[in-house]
């Protein structure tokens, strides 16, 4: 069985009706690919494909001759809408045959639990006549290796806990990297994607190298630096240098690197500070304390927080005057800063931030549609007040109202609080 000399790139298939239909989460693409790039090989294809025979075989084909290395997950169980290794067979124009020492496997592993292995499984011992199979420690459902048009093709069983241990043992070890894939992220909050990109203007140039892009998610935009080639040490200082310069360009919305999480660095930066924040919230329903007190140590910085989802929560329990809901409404710059300032006192903590707005689907007027979140973040140098217009269902509003918060937080306490923050309308 002779593969390739070297592995460029690779392509990864997810086999199953529950992938396609979403009723299931595909969670190996992501996992698999992670782990290719850290060895210098790029995924550069995804595919979900159904349980269907022929669509199976002529996605390995069309891979195989694309791509160096093909990873294929799922559809190697005893079922009859298991296909792979029947797929498999037929883009290699090739028989299946048992292999007596994966069928004794298979028929042990029923046995050490008591029981007589069923008939049905005995076709997780068949395999193409030119390909090895590739014992499965923890499931009945061993893998399969084959050479298929020059390509190193992989097939794994789909529950992870089987499959990562596979890779482990038979992937890896077998991976011939052309070259190195370094990457670098920096993630950002308070400006939109398009604006970030039109700022970075000809950093996000395809045709370049290093490779710049964006992804948001959640009112968070990822700035995604990637260089392949074949020195690391050249493609890291060629990271960094873009990477300076993204800084320079859109410097103060950046939070941190990698996974670091919004909440996080606002958590590290306040207890470097030895500062305390505390939240009173209408909309969001505590999804704002929820959110800091996800993040380990946020004990030291947050001790307390207020949800006044109705008027009268407002008025007893943060302070807010009776007259603010008559003449200016729950929803309104005077209701949030009255939230925010006397929840801070009352709570003797550095900061407070308070949200009140209209998550939908009903509740929104001409004057404040759905949508309308205002916002108010106070502290000892005085309360910054801004209304917000965000987009989506009620959840994502929910969700983008606490972007929105932490993003004003984040950046007060670096000195910025005059730079606009996602989807403010008419700031304070």
């Amino acid at each position: 069985m002779t593969g390739p000399t070297t592995h460029a790139s690779a392509a990864i298939l997810s086999i199953g009706d529950e992938l396609v239909l979403g009723q299931t989460l595909d969670t190996n693409s992501k996992r698999l690919s992670a782990m290719l790039a850290e060895r210098g090989i790029m995924t550069r294809r995804h595919v979900t494909v159904d349980d269907d025979q022929t669509m199976i075989a002529a996605e390995l084909v069309l891979c195989a001759m694309r791509f160096d290395l093909v990873i294929v997950t799922g559809g190697l169980g005893p079922t009859a809408d298991d296909l792979t290794r029947h797929a498999l067979a037929e883009s290699l124009g090739e028989k299946l045959l048992t292999d007596e020492a994966s069928l004794a496997r298979v028929r042990s592993w029923f046995e050490a639990g008591g029981r007589e292995m069923p008939r049905a499984n005995a076709v997780q011992a068949m395999r193409p006549v030119s390909a090895a199979m590739l014992d499965n420690d923890l499931g009945t459902a061993p893998g399969l290796r084959a050479v298929l048009h020059g390509a190193d093709v992989f097939c794994l069983p789909g529950p992870p806990r089987e499959m990562l241990p596979m890779v482990e043992r038979f992937v890896l070890p077998a991976l011939r990297p052309a070259g190195v894939v370094v990457t670098r992220v920096l993630r950002t909050a308070g400006l939109g994607e398009s604006t970030i990109a039109e700022r970075l203007g000809g950093l996000m140039d395809r045709a370049r190298s290093p490779l710049v892009g964006t992804t948001a998610s959640q009112g968070v935009v990822s700035c995604r630096i990637r260089c392949e080639g074949a020195d690391a040490d050249e493609c890291r200082a060629m990271i960094a240098a873009d990477a300076e310069r993204v800084h320079e360009i859109v410097g103060p919305y950046v939070f941190g690197e990698g996974d670091q999480t919004l909440e996080g660095s606002v958590v590290s930066e306040l207890a470097a500070r030895k500062q305390r924040v505390t939240t009173v919230e209408s909309c969001t329903g505590g999804l704002i304390a929820a959110a800091i007190t996800g993040v380990p140590g946020s004990s030291d910085v947050f001790d307390r927080s207020l949800v006044t989802y109705a008027n009268g929560a407002k008025e007893e329990l943060a302070g807010v005057d009776p007259w603010v809901f008559d003449k200016m409404g729950a929803v309104s710059r005077e209701c949030v800063e009255q939230m925010a300032d006397r929840g801070r006192e009352r709570a003797g903590a550095d900061f407070g931030l308070a949200v009140s707005g209209i998550a939908g689907p009903d509740g929104g007027t001409d004057a404040k549609p759905v949508g309308t979140v205002w916002i108010a973040l106070a502290s000892r140098a005085g309360v910054d007040a801004r209304r917000f217009q965000l987009k989506g269902g009620r959840d994502n509003v929910r969700q983008r109202s606490v972007t929105c918060a932490l993003a004003m937080l984040w950046l007060a306490m670096h000195g910025h609080r005059d730079l606009p923050v996602l989807g403010e309308v008419g700031g304070a």
